[in-house]
């Protein structure tokens, strides 16, 4: 592929070069930014600002956490009297391996913003493999990135896109708009998700589309663009018009063997529960599933299956990683915005 990660980089606003200045710069590897307090999102719209939401990928969690609990010890609950060996503990043996601090006041700006600390090498497993679509499916989304990643990550996000468009292509069918292609795509990491039942508006996937169509055609149409001989884009900044795929068992396949690997297991593992319990090759598998007419489907039960997990693991660790009483504050601004939205539709 040789679309460029700069060219999906969205403009950097100010605000988030001034955050990221507030922390330790020698272990952070790049940042982004995300969430409605970034892209404009469609439904209810809050009196008050929305949290903006940032990741920090570091090289180096125990050091970056060291350095930070002098720098911002407020920022941490009651974990940091444990000190920055026990938290890099929380955040790398816990799923989705991400540490979050929340509900941080940037007081010059009359803000508050969440931030998320990873690891590199954990992210780039993730945006391979699909451990967790935890930051993985974030980033299937636009985000902006405060200055562009750099070495195997660049290649590790795109190759993230490409799997997020194999999934969406299995599970769509022969004819689809643009739109409904993002709607799937953005989908991804929603599905499953637990908190989509209880704490999230229930339009949230269309909302994030449906005001950010072109973000999302900058992201991916050079990418389908790479795959001319297996799907027809008419236009790739017009969200309405019709798109034409081949859906052959032979494209299919195709298609199945460019997933990552933990949703190419979870398929194997379908296979061998439901059809046939006899050991087969996973390539002969896989053959097999492209001709099943419900690939679509059993692909979608079983992404939604790590994200239901990935969910409510990341959730029960952040009532330690927050804290129980920004834990219920942030609950409560969730619930609100739900019922908010929920009342308008």
């Amino acid at each position: 592929m040789t679309t460029s990660v700069k060219s999906l980089v969205p403009l950097v606003e100010p605000v988030y070069k001034k955050i990221v200045s507030h922390f330790p710069q020698n272990y952070i590897k790049f940042s982004f930014a995300y969430g409605s307090a970034v892209f404009p999102q469609g439904g209810i719209k809050l009196q008050e600002k929305p949290m903006i939401d940032m990741i920090f990928v570091v090289d180096e969690s125990e050091n970056f956490h060291n350095q930070n609990l002098r720098m911002n010890p407020g920022h941490y609950s009651f974990l940091r009297y444990f000190g920055h060996e026990f938290i890099t503990i929380v955040q790398e043996k816990w799923p989705a391996k991400v540490y979050f601090n929340t509900l941080i006041p940037f007081e010059k700006e009359g803000i508050m913003f969440k931030y998320g600390v990873v690891n590199q090498e954990d992210l780039i497993n993730d945006l391979y493999d699909w451990n967790y679509l935890y930051l993985s499916g974030r980033l299937h989304k636009p985000v902006k990135f405060v200055e562009p990643p750099v070495g195997p990550v660049t290649t590790a996000l795109k190759q993230n896109l490409m799997s997020a468009i194999h999934a969406a292509l299995i599970m769509l069918p022969e004819n689809f708009t643009l739109m409904e292609f993002f709607l799937e795509i953005a989908d991804l990491s929603y599905n499953g998700d637990f908190r989509m039942i209880y704490g999230e508006d229930k339009n949230k996937v269309i909302n994030i589309v449906e005001k950010q169509i072109p973000e999302f055609c900058k992201l991916y149409g050079p990418l389908l663009g790479t795959l001319h001989d297996v799907v027809e884009i008419p236009d790739k900044e017009a969200p309405d018009k019709l798109c034409t795929q081949d859906t052959s068992p032979r494209n299919r396949m195709y298609h199945l063997f460019q997933l990552p690997k933990i949703p190419q297991k979870a398929l194997i593992k379908h296979w061998q529960f439901h059809v046939s319990w006899r050991r087969k090759d996973s390539e002969d598998v896989l053959k097999n599933m492209a001709c099943d007419p419900d690939i679509g489907q059993i692909l979608s039960n079983c992404l939604k299956m790590v994200v239901l997990k990935s969910s409510i693991e990341q959730s029960l660790k952040g009532l330690f990683t927050a804290g129980f009483k920004k834990s219920l504050q942030y609950s409560n601004k969730k619930i609100t915005r739900m019922v908010k939205a929920r009342e308008q539709n």
